[in-house]
């Protein structure tokens, strides 16, 4: 459904990430990645390439770089182009701007039937409505699930299993952006993540890019630095601006800056889990088992440094990581993940929720192991299998 094919088009950051291949003798390591986005010519439009032409429209990508803020030119495979393009075709309607707050099982009972309670979630002071449903799909996103599930847990839902929240994993990331000095140079052609280098069988490194214009993380960088408390690292800070007080001064007032920065986007695959509980300010995390997520990852720092001497630029970290120590990741997941039974897991092996029937968690909760690189692929297969086995309605419409 979301159509991944192989990126075409290696730039500037992706030969860059091949030569720091090569300097560390793994070269063949070094691939384009698959991507959905459709790579027709980017002046000319398309019958749908996909669903043999039940599908909308398409144009080629252009390479501008804007994937992470909104395709603005119809190439990339986003959600309203496949999913919820066809659910609206077969007639379903899809209420936007609504957040769950309750859903409670009809007649008491937990055989099927669920009252599901919501409110506008634009608005400080909305009605709430409800809506009675025969079966739910929770696939708000581990935030948006976890919290909803934590809450009914306690209340409308007691049966849920006491593994929710429970088993949360990160890809053990590190996000290190890299401006050039040299203005000859343009990291923000491509698609958002064209290639992916595989340091070792746990490690991979990939170059993130933004569109030109897209400035607004250079508010929230800092040199990059390390120590073992926020005052050592401060004064880390401070030391790295005197020192190299012109190439600060650069990285702070470069013009354009998603033009002359590589974000490197560092993974690995080793297991951490955390816990979400509760609490007054929403979610609060506490570590479950293994090595504390940490923000300073010396084989990261190392292949940034690298990486800055072959593009002639300075590596730069986000602040909350410098002052807080505070790791960041783009891919949270778990906290509703399988298991054999209700002891170990939320959901079984077909994403049905444990203690209630046709109720199932269809998004990236449900993943119950860090799998190290983007598991968006993972995520959409695992749900498409989920509802494969779920018995198919008779409709008036078909799709070829």
């Amino acid at each position: 459904m979301l159509g991944a094919s192989k990126n075409p088009r290696l730039e500037i950051g992706d030969l860059a990430l091949k030569e720091l291949g090569k300097r560390l003798e793994k070269e063949n390591l070094f691939e384009p990645t698959d991507a959905a986005v459709f790579f027709g010519d980017s002046d000319e439009k398309y019958e749908d390439p996909y669903f043999n032409g039940d599908g909308p429209e398409r144009s080629g990508c252009n390479f501008c770089g804007s994937c992470m803020t909104g395709c603005r030119f119809n190439a990339k495979n986003t959600l309203d182009k496949n999913y919820l393009y066809f659910a609206q075709k077969l007639g379903v309607k899809i209420q936007p701007e609504s957040e769950v707050v309750d859903v409670i099982p009809l007649g008491g009972n937990n055989d099927g039937g669920y009252k599901v309670v919501w409110k506008s979630s634009t608005s400080f002071f909305s009605r709430k409505k409800f809506i009675n449903s025969k079966g739910i799909i929770f696939s708000g996103g581990v935030l948006g699930t976890v919290k909803l599930l934590l809450k009914l847990k306690k209340t409308s839902l007691p049966n849920l299993s006491d593994m929710v929240g429970k088993s949360i994993l990160t890809n053990s990331e590190s996000l290190i952006g890299v401006t050039t000095f040299d203005n000859s140079k343009t990291f923000s052609d491509g698609i958002a993540i064209g290639s992916i280098l595989h340091t070792d069988e746990d490690t991979h490194l990939e170059p993130v890019r933004y569109g030109s214009g897209s400035g607004f993380w250079r508010l929230l960088m800092s040199p990059m630095v390390t120590g073992n408390n926020i005052f050592l690292r401060v004064l880390n800070i401070f030391i790295d601006v005197i020192k190299y007080p012109v190439q600060n001064f650069k990285v702070f007032t470069v013009w354009n800056w998603a033009s002359r920065t590589q974000i490197l986007l560092f993974m690995q695959t080793i297991n951490s889990k955390l816990q979400f509980v509760r609490s007054s300010f929403g979610l609060k995390s506490t570590l479950q088992e293994g090595e504390s997520p940490t923000a300073f990852i010396p084989g990261a720092q190392m292949l940034a440094k690298e990486y800055a001497k072959i593009v002639n630029g300075k590596p730069m970290v986000l602040l909350t990581e410098t002052l807080f120590g505070a790791p960041t990741t783009a891919h949270i997941l778990g906290g509703a993940v399988m298991g054999k039974n209700k002891n170990d897991g939320v959901i079984d092996k077909n994403n049905k929720v444990f203690g209630y029937k046709n109720m199932y968690v269809c998004d990236g909760s449900m993943i119950s192991s860090n799998p190290g690189v983007n598991p968006s692929l993972s995520i959409t297969a695992i749900s498409e299998s989920a509802i494969n086995k779920i018995p198919a309605k008779k409709i008036s419409q078909s799709i070829s």
